[in-house]
């Protein structure tokens, strides 16, 4: 009878991991952490938990509206977030952690031959077909390894924002702040994700006070170890990080 004793609680143990809820089982690897939990103070719109992205819905890992990084990127976020403030300034995120099933999506969507009017508001001088090969889209990214955050700046306190309507019709990104999709950032010349010329960190085809803002935000980025990214002004990637491989753990609703 032993054995059987030995067992049993085996089996019990495998029975509760079974009736587990799968966000439960789902949980952080180590290193990793909810920006939440860090910094509560950072503004989170993560855009691709929602239809106000260029593929038009949700993308797959995308369970909860959540900003997960690893530990080191996070904190420095948090230092970043420090210093705006003495300025009444505030950080507002909109990509972090990216699961590679939601790499795969976007390069899935950006060959899958369907250019619809809805999406076109993201690259409204360039077909979507040619998207991959100028490098807007790409078969792998360093958000997931947890390092890369994509943000913006926003007026602290931050303002309210209108909702988020799928049926409306938008203006393009490269248009005026008022036309575009709703959004209380600081205009910083085109909207986030936008594929264009205008988006380069370095554009000059904006007005003076949107690189402005951009200078301030590279600054502020780099003077906390973050590197831009040439083609996205939204784009950092944190250089104080280890070597990380890639990830595809799903993104969970947090303190569940």
């Amino acid at each position: 009878m032993r054995p059987q004793l030995q067992i049993r609680p085996l089996l019990f143990a495998a029975l509760v991991l079974i009736a587990m809820p799968a966000h439960a089982r789902d949980k952080l690897p180590p290193g990793f952490v909810y920006l939440h939990d860090v910094d509560s103070s950072i503004a989170q719109d993560i855009r691709y938990a929602t239809n106000d992205n260029f593929t038009g819905r949700p993308l797959p890992g995308y369970g909860a509206g959540e900003c997960v990084l690893r530990r080191e990127a996070a904190e420095a976020l948090k230092s970043v977030q420090a210093e705006l403030a003495r300025q009444n300034l505030g950080l507002k995120v909109y990509d972090c952690y990216r699961p590679t099933r939601a790499v795969r999506a976007m390069a899935n969507w950006a060959h899958d031959g369907d250019d619809s009017e809805v999406t076109r508001r993201f690259y409204p001088t360039l077909h979507k077909r040619n998207l991959f090969a100028l490098g807007y889209i790409a078969a792998q990214s360093r958000h997931s390894t947890g390092t890369t955050v994509d943000l913006t700046l926003i007026r602290l306190p931050p303002a309210p924002v209108p909702r988020f309507d799928s049926a409306a019709r938008y203006g393009p990104c490269t248009g005026p702040g008022g036309k575009r999709a709703p959004d209380n950032s600081l205009d910083m010349g085109t909207g986030y994700d936008c594929f264009d010329v205008k988006s380069y960190g370095q554009s000059t085809a904006i007005a003076p006070e949107q690189r402005q803002w951009r200078a301030l935000l590279n600054s502020v980025m780099r003077g906390h170890g973050f590197a831009g990214y040439f083609r996205e002004w939204w784009h950092f990637s944190y250089n104080g990080s280890a070597e990380s491989p890639a990830y595809d753990f799903a993104i969970t609703p947090r303190g569940r």
